[in-house]
């Protein structure tokens, strides 16, 4: 039973990771200094993608599905598992990669120009 709570655990750990990899940059916008944070994940899940390594998450949930008695992750890993022809055609990788790339763009250029407002408003004396 541990193991498969491990497995799981494992799984909504990594749906987590890529969903905090895809709108971080858009929580930051609320929360600014986790954008140090969401530039790390995003760099790493960067790295993944270009150098094609398996995230550490995979083994493990592979090794506790294993140890579960169950069928691991397939050799294409995670994405391809759980998202890739489930969540979005499997022709479309590369395309929600970049997808997800611009989000990640788009959303540090919101928090620049946030940040920017923000400092100039502070430097602005208040009007009585």
């Amino acid at each position: 039973m541990i193991y498969r709570i491990i497995g799981d655990a494992a799984m909504l750990f990594h749906f987590t990771f890529i969903l905090y990899i895809a709108i971080g940059g858009l929580l930051a916008w609320k929360w600014p200094r986790t954008i140090w944070a969401h530039l790390a994940v995003a760099l790493y899940g960067l790295s993944i993608s270009i150098f094609a390594w398996t995230c550490p998450l995979t083994h493990v949930e592979n090794w506790g599905r294993r140890n579960a008695g169950q069928a691991g992750l397939s050799e294409e890993g995670f994405i391809d598992h759980y998202l890739t022809g489930v969540i979005y055609p499997a022709d479309d990788l590369r395309e929600v990669q970049i997808g997800v790339g611009v989000l990640v763009v788009l959303s540090w250029t919101g928090l620049a120009v946030l940040t920017a407002q923000r400092r100039r408003r502070a430097r602005t004396p208040a009007r009585t």
